[in-house]
């Protein structure tokens, strides 16, 4: 039972002080507490904080995961759109300039003793079923698999609820903006863009190491009859992606492993064999000590004058990247770096960075549009996983698109080739063929000079 010295209608006045203390400065949003009485700016966004137990758990988990998971079980909602809201609250926190200080232990007790006249003094409440719960050695393989599986074993039926028909969970690239121009023709113009600046074509052969729900490997076997092999770690996907692979009768182009990516050194034609590798987000799974033989491994797949693209996201030299909330419900041990750094260990494996292109603002609609499919169908998410992993994936999605709006988080493809002897690139002399209209991608010649592809030669390889 809960029990309070207060009057009815107290608990803003009684919450207040101790808000602007920890904030260092008053609300920039609207607090209405469980018993209707409220405090700070009329004219911010409410926060309304449902029950003791969301006070609870900040006092048992302090800061960003304690807010989240408050969210997250329901015991604190946004009265606004949760989008707008968090906007507001970060605008109004830039401009009054607020800076958390470091609560001392008097600043605790004080804290305390409000909560314990508020009722909200209580055991620890129960952490949310979605949060990982991972053991072992970081980075080992073993919790590597069981990260990977804890995000992307959700279920395919989620994603494909979530994802538009391509499967893609990446970043689109946004061509037009034209009302019949939707999230699933970002993804394939992506795709496109990716398999122009491999310079693919039939016959060629590509390894797509962190494949996913096999986007990019399916549009490269089946529009320009690439031979791909495809590996991913989690489970799902790699049921998921056979089961395409026989559907569009691909199977003489496309073999699918289930494996880490440090054992693809067993696969047949691994020293060299490989005219191009792409990794599409992948990349932040790595780990920072591990990534520079991730790198190596890209090198060391790739004939000379093979090319290695990466898509990856990046965070700015001195923004968090993921955060609490991240690594604890969608991706633990998720490790992003500034994008200079990983230029850096790209080259330092023996690879020539030929070309970076910034998708940070493509992410934001990317991120969007995921957001409205989630919005559009909530009651088909929460009947499918239930309430708080529908709530964890609402604040993930809606953080998600404001970190790169605001340049918290960045997106890059980087594009680099393993020259060949003498320094031999067998690189196009200008970017023009990457970004002509589908269906034109450039072919190499012997001489590794840039040639338009033949029309027909290419549907023929692509089993159309």
């Amino acid at each position: 039972m809960n029990t309070t010295t207060d009057a009815p209608g107290r608990a803003a006045q009684r919450i207040a002080p101790v808000i602007e203390q920890f904030l260092g400065g008053p609300p920039p949003v609207r607090i209405r507490m469980w018993d209707g009485s409220e405090t700070g700016p009329a004219d911010a966004p409410t926060v309304h904080v449902r029950s003791r137990r969301a006070l609870r758990r900040l006092l048992w988990q302090p800061g960003e995961l304690g807010l989240a998971e408050a969210y997250i079980s329901g015991d604190i909602d946004l009265a606004d759109n949760l989008a707008d809201g968090l906007r507001a609250m970060r605008r109004a926190s830039r401009e009054q300039g607020l800076k958390a200080p470091r609560p001392g232990l008097a600043d605790r007790v004080r804290a305390a003793g409000t909560a314990l006249r508020l009722g909200a003094v209580g055991p620890r409440p129960p952490v949310p079923a979605a949060r990982a719960g991972l053991r072992g050695a970081l980075h080992s393989k073993a919790r590597d698999r069981a990260a990977i599986s804890h995000h992307y074993d959700l279920s395919n039926d989620f994603y494909a609820l979530l994802l538009d028909e391509t499967m893609a969970y990446s970043c689109g690239y946004w061509t037009s903006d034209a009302p019949d121009y939707g999230p699933a023709d970002a993804q394939r113009d992506k795709l496109e863009l990716i398999c122009h600046k491999l310079g693919l074509r039939p016959g060629a052969r590509l390894i797509d190491i962190g494949c996913g729900w096999g986007s990019l490997t399916l549009h490269a076997a089946a529009r320009h009859g690439v031979r791909v092999t495809a590996v991913t770690l989690a489970a799902e996907q790699a049921a998921y992606v056979r089961g395409e692979v026989r559907a569009r009768g691909l199977e003489d182009l496309v073999e699918v492993h289930r494996r880490d990516y440090r054992d693809v050194a067993g696969l047949p034609g691994f020293q060299g064999g490989y005219d191009a590798v792409s990794t599409v987000e992948m990349g932040e799974h790595v780990g920072d000590a591990e990534y520079p033989a991730f790198t190596a491994l890209l090198h060391a797949v790739l004939r000379p004058q093979g090319r290695a693209l990466v898509q990856q996201m990046s965070r700015g030299s001195t923004a968090p990247g993921g955060g609490a909330f991240i690594e604890s419900y969608i991706a633990p041990d998720m490790h992003m770096r500034p994008l200079g750094e990983t230029v850096e260990l790209l080259e330092g494996a023996g690879l020539e960075v030929r070309d970076v292109e910034s998708m940070r603002e493509h992410y934001v609609l990317t991120v969007e549009a995921w957001h409205r499919t989630l919005e559009e169908r909530w009651p088909e998410f929460v009947a499918l996983v239930g309430e708080e992993t529908a709530r964890v994936w609402r604040l993930y999605l809606v953080g998600g698109a404001l970190a790169f709006e605001e340049r918290r988080m960045g997106v890059d493809q980087i594009l680099s080739v393993r020259p060949g002897a003498g320094g031999s690139a067998g690189m196009p002399a200008s970017r023009h063929g990457w970004y002509t209209e589908p269906g034109t991608v450039p072919a190499q010649r012997g001489d590794g000079a840039a040639t338009p592809a033949d029309g027909a030669d290419r549907d023929k390889g692509a089993g159309r």
